[in-house]
């Protein structure tokens, strides 16, 4: 399950600081994690009522802000500020004071070079023929070539003020004087003296023109004619403008030099902002826990007084950056200001993108492309893997090391079985036996997730077409083309376009910030006592769960309990037991509405005809409601979260504050959407005339957010199409069940084994199979699996049941909650740690609370649903009259 919104905004505040830092710096900058941590502690001495000064020796306030009602937290958290803003300062004033010294420095070279004025250099010419004839021998295996890729800008390594001519003019140039590469001041003055001493130097008696190549002596004599034509003309040349190999040198030697200080002067003004920036999302969230008010007052009368924050040095930094920009203009773009402005930015991007190229975001990139491997990462340490990705045997073979993982025997296994079923007349007809060996295949691959689910649903399709296991109604099979027409007809039905409407109205809401700004104000309204904050946590959980599926819920409601669990004593049981509770009716929230879980609207598909949401209400509802409570009631009586650890008395909540944002028009308008929406799904069969399916509806909303702006492109894109993709398959197979005959020949061994049964004792057999089986394997297979069973079991029942069962089947299948991998709430659940790293739940959590609460859950679905069922609509559920008057009869 992916992050929530609320989560990445606040997750992302420190990783974000680290982004933006320079790797040399990194421990130079505001201990912001450090500072969090701090905050939470003070918020917890404050809820316990300990003594806020406990940890510190004596009561000192900063000398630099005098508030006389300063609050205790304040009087706590205000020093850990000033001493990381006198740590920053020291370093800011170290680092400030040696670049403009370097800066100053730079200066005094470059005045000393414009006295010097430009030298000839017959030597050098003599050396560059030299160097053109054995060029591709030490083109790649020079060591000061190499040393100087070093300092080269990440990127493409070109240096963009020059041309192809001029870059390969560069390169000899680079080989011949490793003294370029050098970013100390004393090393370039001895570069240049070296350049000076040499290109001074006399020719020695292997530079006369008959040891040359005549390209040599060329060039030679084109230098001669240009210096003789600049004399004769009065033209005065320096070595900024100068065409000379020794001014060439020279340039590169200022231009190396320049830019490196440029980017240590825009890293230091950026270590600036990326501090400043600190202070003031600490700050931030500091009055936000502790419902201080101290962030604008030290941000104005301390940070910003302190020496990196001031105008000064401001001033100071923007004026180096604007020396330097002149210094380039002059020593390598020959005048031009645009040029110098556009290249020095363009190294500083290119080293702010080396710098943020770092070992640890290569690490996340590895873990977004599922690259982890079982090995230690000096950042995170062992990195932990799946159960059915770990190695259960590792083999030594000639093309490398084979890991063999649960998930490939798995496979192995799955594939084992499907070869040997489709070999074996196991069902009467080929196409019934085939299908039999796909519903098989498919069965083991989703329980074991030896691939993804949804790409076995994908490959349900394939398998089906290429087998050949479609009929017509004649019972004829189906050419491969004619087949996959069909599949592909009933892949997307209007079951998966409710699906996808479903997702834009969780999208909608979610975006706007609707759920976070009702939640929060109905919790704001459930005190302080344990057993309440637990009812409504549980309550709006599975609110949530019916409207933004209880994927996303869960994971909104763990955001919103942070603050308050931070709050709470040592080893109180209230902790594990609000995100059991949140996660457990999380679950019970998929079955309350159609569109609140894809098992719900596999249920939906295989009526006939399905439910409208007016009458899945009247039963989810009341169904949902009574789980719930006694849901409550058994975590009560097993955790007494109420009871204080020490055992005197109770504790007491800290209450969740209501946002106080306002309504605004898009909020207003996604309300109502959602609203006309829901309602005309409500009254869909009194309109089927008009609209034809609850699919169409559907549509209403995707038109009404993606056209007003309210969505993007990105939001859709963002849709669970993995969820979407798992229902198609789902209804692929049921189909081809259907069309194959494989249903035709299981129908004689469900009459005998249902013959002797009452309906009652067909939905309680049917609903603890149910239970099993979504208990161990994901629900919405759960339902892909037994949803067709379900139905047929109910068409050899008398009066055909089919649509009764379909329901209860659907329902049931929410309810399976008694391991930590049931569901997404319960894996959600299961990862919550506390500030420590230590996990608030154990598999003995799960088992010793999961379990007996899907026993009642189900209870209530195949007693209470039950009865709802025949109450409401009881025409509906059962399609033989005379079977409905036998049974109003007997009611």
């Amino acid at each position: 399950m992916s992050q929530s919104p609320q989560e990445l905004r606040t997750e992302s505040n420190s990783s974000s600081l680290k982004f933006n830092a320079v790797a040399e710096w990194w421990d130079e900058y505001i201990a912001y994690d450090s500072l969090k941590k701090a905050i939470y502690q003070l918020e917890k001495q404050r809820a316990s009522g300990e003594h806020p000064y406990a940890d510190l020796e004596s009561n000192e306030r900063t000398s630099l802000i005098g508030r006389q009602d300063s609050s205790s937290t304040d009087a706590i958290f205000i020093p850990l500020l000033d001493h990381e803003l006198k740590r920053i300062t020291l370093f800011y004033g170290a680092k400030e004071a040696e670049v403009l010294n370097e800066l100053a420095g730079l200066e005094e070279m470059v005045k000393e070079q414009d006295e010097a004025g430009p030298v000839t250099d017959d030597h050098y010419m003599h050396d560059i023929d030299e160097d053109d004839e054995d060029e591709d021998e030490d083109d790649d295996d020079s060591p000061t070539r190499s040393r100087t890729r070093t300092h080269t800008p990440p990127g493409n390594g070109r240096d963009p003020s020059t041309s192809a001519r001029g870059g390969r003019r560069k390169s000899r140039h680079q080989r011949r004087y490793s003294a370029a590469s050098s970013d100390d001041l004393a090393d370039l003055e001895a570069s240049i003296t070296s350049l000076r001493q040499s290109a001074h130097a006399q020719p020695s008696s292997r530079d006369d023109g008959a040891s040359m190549s005549p390209v040599g002596r060329a060039r030679r004599l084109v230098t001669k004619l240009r210096d003789s034509v600049s004399s004769s003309a009065g033209l005065s040349e320096s070595v900024w403008t100068s065409r000379s190999n020794y001014a060439m040198d020279i340039r590169l030697l200022f231009k190396r030099r320049i830019t490196t200080l440029y980017v240590s002067v825009t890293s230091l003004k950026s270590y600036v902002e990326v501090n400043y920036s600190g202070f003031r999302k600490i700050l931030k969230k500091y009055d936000k826990v502790t419902e201080s008010e101290l962030k604008d007052q030290y941000l104005c009368e301390v940070v910003e007084q302190a020496l990196p924050f001031s105008q000064r040095s401001k001033d100071t930094l923007n004026d180096a950056i604007t020396r330097l920009v002149n210094l380039y203009e002059k020593c390598v773009t020959q005048g031009d200001m645009r040029a110098a402005q556009r290249q020095l930015k363009l190294y500083q991007r290119e080293h702010v993108a080396w710098e943020r190229d770092t070992i640890w975001k290569q690490m996340i990139g590895r873990a977004r492309r599922g690259e982890e491997d079982e090995t230690d990462d000096f950042l995170s340490g062992p990195v932990v893997l799946k159960e059915s990705e770990k190695a259960l045997i590792a083999l030594r073979t000639p093309v490398g090391r084979l890991r063999v993982t649960r998930r490939m025997v798995s496979l192995l296994v799955a594939v084992g079985v499907f070869v040997t079923l489709l070999s074996v007349q196991t069902v009467d007809g080929v196409a019934a036996n085939r299908c039999f060996a796909i519903l098989v295949f498919a069965t083991i691959m989703w329980a074991t997730e030896a691939i993804p689910l949804f790409v076995t649903s994908i490959l349900v399709p394939l398998l089906m077409a290429c087998l050949r296991v479609i009929r017509n109604p004649e019972g004829e099979i189906l050419a491969v083309p004619d087949a996959t027409k069909y599949i592909f007809s009933v892949m997307f039905s209007p079951t998966i376009m409710l699906l996808i409407g479903g997702f834009t109205i969780a999208s909608a809401i979610s975006k706007t910030n609707i759920d976070r700004l009702l939640i929060t104000r109905v919790l704001s309204l459930a005190g302080t006592k344990p057993n309440t904050v637990l009812l409504a946590f549980m309550g709006v959980s599975c609110f949530a769960s019916m409207w933004i599926s209880n994927v996303a819920a869960p994971t909104l409601c763990f955001t919103l309990i942070r603050p308050m669990l931070r709050t709470l004593p040592p080893r109180s049981t209230f902790a594990p037991c609000l995100i059991l509770a949140i996660a457990l009716a999380a679950n019970i929230g998929g079955q309350s509405s159609p569109i609140s879980s894809p098992q719900n609207l596999i249920a939906l598909q295989y009526m006939d005809p399905p439910v409208d949401w007016a009458r899945w209400f009247a039963v989810a509802i009341p169904v949902s409601t009574i789980s719930i409570v006694l849901i409550w009631l058994l975590l009560i009586v097993s955790y007494r979260p109420a009871r204080s650890p020490d055992g005197e008395g109770d504790i007491e909540i800290k209450p969740v504050r209501a946002a106080k944002d306002k309504f605004t028009g898009k909020q207003y308008w996604v309300v109502f959407v959602c609203l006309v929406t829901i309602g005309l799904w409500c009254v869909e069969h009194e309109i089927e005339w008009l609209v034809g399916d609850m699919g169409i509806i559907a549509i209403i909303p995707i038109v009404a957010f993606f056209s007003t702006g309210v969505l993007k492109k990105d939001d859709f894109e963002q849709f669970l199409w993995t969820v979407v993709f798992l229902a198609m398959g789902g209804i692929a197979l049921g189909k081809g069940v259907t069309s194959s005959g494989l249903l035709d020949s299981m129908r004689d061994h469900i009459r005998g084994l249902v013959s002797n049964l009452s309906l009652y004792s067909v939905v309680m057999v049917l609903s603890l199979v149910v239970l099993v089986v979504s208990t161990f394997i994901s629900h919405t297979i759960a339902s892909v699996l037994l949803v067709p069973i379900a139905q047929e079991v109910g068409a050899q029942l008398p009066g055909d049941q089919s649509n009764l069962l379909i329901f209860i089947t659907g329902l049931v299948c929410s309810t399976g909650m008694g391991m930590p991998v049931s569901g997404f709430p319960n894996q959600t659940a299961a990862t919550q740690e506390d500030e420590l790293g230590q996990l608030y739940l154990s598999n003995i959590d799960f088992l010793k609370n999961g379990v007996p609460a899907s026993i009642i859950a189900t209870l209530v679905v195949s007693t209470v649903g039950f009865l709802l069922m025949k109450v409401v609509g009881y025409e509906f559920f059962f399609s033989s009259s005379g079977a409905a008057s036998e049974l109003f009869c007997r009611i």
